[in-house]
């Protein structure tokens, strides 16, 4: 069997999977992580005979993505904000509208000389690394309750080279940050209702950590402690920035100012829906 034929098979067999939609593109790229080669090398080699131990492999790929577990985390491997990161099943996997919330912290950052920003529950360390990576200025510090996040943000902080920059701890929000003070607070937390688990995709609701997904109070259970806690640890005039789920604008607007923040304001995503907000300590 050629290359050509076992992509064209695994094509096939995708078209039954969660995703027919994206059944060649999956296809080809677990054929490009089984071989770890490149798509160049694939054309030039799409007539040559796959080896019986690159078919095993394959297959056992493609099995395990028509069953909906995410390409991220059979390969191991995403990208946010340029740089690449290891994933796994204990993580959420980076998206897009992250990096929403990166650049307003970035924008943020450049009013402060040496700025200390926490990211709380950081996960895999996407936001942390990419802070680090963007603010060579900055004193980082990443805060997740899940010793098995904490390992793979440790290691995305090697390989990208800020690890020396990035305090990891463990811990439940801002609970390990006693006496300490920081310009700015971000987090991307869970928020999604817990009553919305059945309307999710396969890939989210069967394979990504739900701890990291759905919280209780329609979805605003971390808001509601993690905006008040973040006033005994904002500098005066430091910031709070949070990644917020779809319809939740008023009821964060509605925290940040019972809790006395002012510049509320309010980023949207590549589809127009209100992200990130952002708010001042008065």
């Amino acid at each position: 069997m050629t290359l050509r034929e076992l992509v064209s098979d695994a094509e096939a067999k995708l078209h039954t999977s969660p995703h027919p939609e994206r059944a060649r593109q999956d296809a080809e790229t677990l054929l490009l992580h089984a071989l770890c080669q490149n798509r160049a090398w694939l054309i030039a080699n799409w007539d040559e005979a796959a080896e019986s131990t690159t078919v095993e492999t394959y297959t056992n790929l493609i099995n395990r993505r028509q069953t909906g577990e995410p390409i991220q985390y059979i390969t191991g491997h995403s990208e946010f904000f340029g740089l690449p990161f290891s994933v796994g099943p204990g993580v959420l996997i980076p998206r897009p509208e992250t990096e929403h919330l990166v650049e307003e912290v970035i924008r943020l950052a450049a009013t402060f000389p040496n700025p200390h920003i926490a990211d709380i529950g950081t996960g895999s360390g996407i936001i942390a690394v990419a802070l680090a990576h963007a603010l060579p200025n900055a004193q980082i510090t990443a805060v997740d309750c899940s010793p098995q996040a904490l390992a793979i943000a440790r290691e995305n902080a090697t390989s990208n080279q800020v690890a020396d920059r990035i305090t990891f701890l463990e811990g439940d929000l801002l609970s390990q940050l006693t006496g300490q003070k920081l310009n700015i607070i971000a987090s991307n937390p869970p928020y999604i209702p817990s009553t919305d688990h059945d309307s999710l995709s396969v890939e989210v609701r069967d394979h990504e950590p739900h701890s990291a997904l759905f919280a209780e109070e329609e979805g605003l259970a971390i808001y509601q402690r993690l905006i008040p806690e973040g006033r005994h640890h904002l500098i005066e005039g430091g910031w709070l920035v949070l990644e917020i789920g779809h319809g939740q604008q008023p009821a964060i607007e509605a925290l940040l100012q019972a809790n006395n923040y002012r510049e509320i304001h309010f980023l949207p995503d590549y589809q127009g829906i209100p992200r990130v907000a952002a708010a001042q300590l008065a």
